[in-house]
C-alpha cells in the first residue's frame, strides 16, 4: 500500500504490529518517533534560513528551531561567534556592557543574546537546523515521509515495542531504524557535498 500520508501511515503501523485495537496510541508512536528524529537527522533538508532585524540585547529563536549552523549580522560575510553563556558573562563585564555591530552570540533558553548589544538596528540572517513539522490530520506530509517513509514506520514502530511489551522487538524495530536513518543522512550528505565531506574525513 501507499505511504505517503499520516493517515496511510497510521494504517501501515497497524498493519505491520497485526493490530486492529491501537488506534488510539498508533498517534503516540508517531509523536515519539518525530521527537528521536529531531536529535537523529542531519539531512539538508532540515537545514533553514531566517533574517530579522535585531535592535536589543536578546530575540527569540525561531519556533522550529533545533541549532544553529551560520549566525551573521549586516552585509558581511564574517559569521558571529557562538560562545557559552558564561563566556558572554565575562566578556560582556570586561566590554562594561557596550553596544556596536554584534560579533558573538549565546544561547540563552528560547532567546539568542548578543555582544555587543546592537547600536541600532541590524539585519541578521540565521541558518539553522529545523524540527521535522508534525503529522496530524491537518499536516498530512512532511520532508521526511515524502523522502524517507521507512524511517517514520520503523521509528514508530520502535516505539510501539515498550508499550505492546515485546522487548524483543525492541532490537528488531530499533535496528532497522537506525540503519533508515544512517542511510537517509548519508545520502543527504552525498546530496549537499557530493562526497567531499567523506573525503575530507579520510585525509584527516
Amino acid at each position: 500500500m501507499a505511504l505517503t500520508t499520516y493517515a496511510e501511515l497510521q494504517t501501515s503501523i497497524a498493519g505491520f504490529l497485526n493490530r486492529d485495537d491501537l488506534t488510539a496510541v498508533v498517534p503516540d508512536f508517531i509523536t515519539l518517533a518525530e521527537a528521536s528524529m529531531q536529535r537523529d537527522l542531519t539531512h539538508w533538508l532540515m537545514e533553514k534560513r531566517a533574517t530579522a532585524s535585531i535592535d536589543a540585547r536578546f530575540s527569540a529563536v525561531p519556533d522550529d528551531f533545533v541549532s544553529p549552523i551560520r549566525f551573521q549580522v549586516g552585509t558581511t560575510d564574517a559569521p558571529m561567534q557562538p560562545i557559552s553563556v558564561q563566556d558572554m558573562h565575562d566578556r560582556r563585564n570586561a566590554r562594561d556592557d557596550n553596544t556596536g555591530t554584534p560579533c558573538f552570540y549565546a544561547l540563552v533558553g528560547d532567546e539568542f543574546e548578543f555582544l555587543p548589544t546592537p547600536s541600532s538596528a541590524v539585519t541578521a540572517t540565521l541558518y539553522y537546523r529545523a524540527k521535522v513539522p508534525a503529522l496530524s490530520d491537518s499536516n498530512t506530509s512532511n520532508w521526511v515521509l515524502a523522502n524517507a517513509p521507512d524511517v517514520y514506520l520503523y521509528g514508530a514502530l520502535t516505539h510501539s515495542a515498550p508499550y505492546l511489551v515485546e522487548d524483543a522487538r525492541v532490537a528488531t524495530w530499533g535496528g532497522l531504524y537506525a540503519q533508515a536513518v544512517a542511510q537517509f543522512n548519508k545520502q543527504g550528505e552525498a546530496g549537499k557535498f557530493g562526497g567531499a565531506g567523506k573525503r575530507r574525513r579520510v585525509r584527516k
